[in-house]
């Protein structure tokens, strides 16, 4: 990895001063804190729904987007918006943000996403959508910098011992009102945000080159599934035309099956998110499914909420044991439809909410079906079936219906171990990619940090 930026090569202040505040420490000498009540005036978001977003209008920057898609900054020349009707241009004139606005999440489903926002950097004007605060900063201070500052460690600290919540922790305006901030003079503040401009550029070109080899090696990833579960591993074994457009050529001795014939089908357990619980069976949701694990859930490897036992007596078919299947019902995009996982530890773990269990009639070598069915194939066929506009619902109709197609088992045993082998390489050089990153994205929150408090004097650096 190319060398990043040392926290050596910088000196500290001449002098400094103590803060007053524990988690803060010492500052310079001459820097003042104030609090964000006297540095913005504050608002929210419009009141609307998923159901108000559409495809043209005014960009609309939404609670789920700070969190998951934009983060420090959005940008409407480089990011893709939904829209709100341009007519809350002249009911909702509050909610619409200009360049060097803030929007604040006004809840987290995590401790350490409270206090996630973007800061929109265009200068077209957007609207702030729903569960969202609007900072607005006011007086003499440089936008840059306060973004810098509001994305330090030490500010999101104080946030965090503010927040009150268990699963759910919400962010009020009067907690970013009493939250701190510590301020250098106003070119000192352009200059420390110029700094870490070029600086963190850098890491952030850095980052990107990892994601693209990751994306690479997935693409790689699927090439190598695709054609070990379509053409099998002889490449001296005679085709047929399987009589399918979209399957196209398989081995003349496969065979091709429905998944009704293959899989008993049913539901996850009827409950939400106040049923989980830190004890008692792992339990597997829908949210998991798309996000966390993706192609297989362990009991050794991941961390699962639990249900309480009670749910032994009255949901058996909801328990799964190893080689059992989840999918999950629905998804918000496309691509996500006929997302699974299947169990591949011998431990008992419950499917959740909005999941579809599958369980094998006649024992097939789970690791292939599961490789099948992360195949390109094999979801182009789901995503030909399922239906929605901004949510795609993946049925047990449709499932039944999915064609699969299959070796002897003796050769789903060959593909399978040919496979975990192949992917395993693969997987490897996509952890030390993900690892670089998280490096890297430690060192730039280190930076970021050190700079913004005055640990490290950056006045005049090149």
């Amino acid at each position: 990895m190319p060398e990043v930026v040392s926290m050596g090569k910088y000196k500290p202040y001449p002098s400094y001063k103590d803060s007053g505040v524990e988690w803060l420490g010492d500052v310079p000498e001459n820097w003042q804190l104030n609090k964000l009540r006297y540095c913005f005036s504050f608002s929210k978001g419009l009141t609307i729904t998923k159901a108000n977003l559409q495809d043209d209008g005014i960009p609309c920057v939404n609670y789920g987007e700070v969190h998951s898609k934009f983060g420090f900054e959005v940008d409407t020349d480089r990011h893709s918006l939904k829209c709100v009707n341009s007519e809350y241009l002249e009911s909702s004139k509050g909610s619409l943000i200009h360049e060097g606005d803030f929007v604040f999440a006004d809840t987290s489903e995590d401790l350490e996403g409270s206090g996630n926002f973007t800061q929109l950097i265009s200068k077209e004007p957007i609207f702030a959508g729903y569960h969202t605060i609007i900072a607005r900063p006011v007086g003499c201070n440089d936008k840059r910098y306060l973004a810098y500052s509001i994305d330090s460690m030490q500010f999101r600290t104080q946030i965090q011992l503010m927040v009150k919540g268990v699963k759910v922790f919400s962010i009020t305006q009067a907690i970013l009102k009493n939250a701190s901030l510590w301020l250098p003079s106003f070119l000192e503040q352009k200059s420390i945000a110029h700094f870490l401009d070029q600086e963190t550029g850098k890491m952030d070109l850095l980052i990107e080159k990892q994601q693209a080899m990751i994306a690479l090696l997935k693409e790689k990833r699927q090439a190598v599934i695709s054609h070990a579960v379509t053409k099998g591993l002889n490449p001296n074994s005679p085709l047929k035309d399987s009589g399918i457009k979209w399957l196209g050529q398989i081995p003349e001795h496969w065979e091709l099956s429905n998944l009704r014939y293959i899989f008993k089908f049913g539901k996850g357990l009827t409950i939400t998110k106040v049923n989980l619980q830190d004890e008692g069976i792992p339990c597997v949701s829908y949210g998991e499914v798309h996000s966390k694990f993706g192609f297989e859930v362990s009991t050794e490897k991941h961390h699962l909420k639990c249900v309480s036992r009670d749910f032994l007596d009255t949901s058996k078919f909801a328990l799964l044991k190893q080689g059992d299947f989840v999918f999950a019902d629905t998804s918000e995009d496309f691509e996500g439809a006929g997302n699974f996982t299947h169990v591949s530890s011998s431990s008992l773990i419950f499917a959740g909410y909005h999941t579809i269990i599958a369980k094998q009639i006649y024992e097939h070598n789970y690791r292939f079906l599961a490789y099948v069915m992360d195949s390109t194939v094999f979801r182009t066929q789901i995503q030909l079936a399922v239906k929605g506009v901004k949510v795609f619902s993946i049925t047990q109709a449709i499932l039944r219906a999915a064609t699969i197609w299959l070796p002897e088992v003796e050769e789903q045993e060959e593909i399978a171990s040919y496979l975990d082998s192949q992917t395993q390489k693969i997987d490897t050089l996509i952890e030390k990619s993900q690892q670089a990153i998280a490096l890297l994205k430690e060192r730039k929150t280190a930076l970021i940090s050190a700079a913004v408090t005055g640990k490290i004097d950056v006045r005049g650096f090149n």
